[in-house]
């Protein structure tokens, strides 16, 4: 029988926004396999997925998740990953991945999956959809992401703030991911762009230590690397102005 990844969604960190499905997903797989950082510490992935499977289905596999600079130490992490996953799916048979948010929105999943299907030929690989923070954050904040004809943009701040600004000099909302290091530069990008007023940032999103503030009280400092920002087009035509 071919062996099977599966790369399950397992949403921002409140453990309540696991789909049915993720549940099931995970409980079935013969092991679940976390990412975490080489600092060890547990990551928000394994934390969730504990309220679902016992501790001894789960299997830390390490990746540089905090590595921007070094390439080749990125990589080889990338490649340990993938070597020590293969192991597993050759001893197992079906292996499930936990990623927080969704398996095919900015993961470490996809760069498994490609490193996997090379070592193990055959492999079948599958996800299951996961809430992103965009989704949360909206909900929590009551920022509405879309409307009529509005598209919706999303940014990784890590390509870096000239990349936002266009976004932002466009139509519709933008939403800026992985921009807690670089508050300061998206603040001040909000400003110029006209976009601040109605802009809302969040943290921590299910979590105890939660956090979710209106754009406009940025004070420059830096905040967690995984922070959301919503940023909700201009809204001027009334409701239904758009459709």
């Amino acid at each position: 029988m071919s062996s099977r990844l599966i790369g399950v969604g397992v949403g921002p960190g409140d453990p309540e926004l696991v789909t049915v499905k993720g549940v099931n997903a995970l409980r079935a797989a013969e092991v679940v396999v976390v990412p975490v950082m080489d600092t060890g510490e547990r990551g928000r992935a394994e934390a969730t997925v504990l309220h679902y499977v016992g501790a001894e289905k789960v299997v830390r596999v390490v990746f540089a998740l905090n590595e921007r600079t070094d390439r080749a130490r990125r990589e080889a992490a990338w490649d340990a990953a993938g070597e020590r996953v293969a192991g597993l799916l050759r001893e197992h048979g079906s292996v499930a991945f936990a990623t927080i948010g969704d398996p095919n929105v900015y993961s470490t999943f996809t760069y498994l999956a490609q490193t996997v299907g090379e070592l193990v030929p055959g492999t079948v690989v599958e996800t299951v959809p996961g809430i992103t923070a965009m989704q949360d954050l909206a909900a929590r904040s009551g920022a509405v992401l879309t409307e009529g004809t509005e598209p919706l943009t999303l940014v990784p701040v890590t390509a870096g703030s000239a990349v936002l600004k266009d976004a932002l000099n466009g139509p519709g909302t933008v939403v800026a991911y992985k921009f807690g290091r670089q508050a300061a530069e998206v603040a001040e990008v909000l400003r110029e762009t006209g976009r601040l007023g109605d802009a809302v940032w969040g943290s921590a999103l299910g979590l105890p230590e939660e956090s979710v503030r209106p754009a406009a009280e940025l004070d420059g400092a830096p905040l967690p690397y995984l922070s959301t920002l919503i940023a909700p087009a201009r809204r001027e035509d009334g409701r239904g102005g758009k459709l």
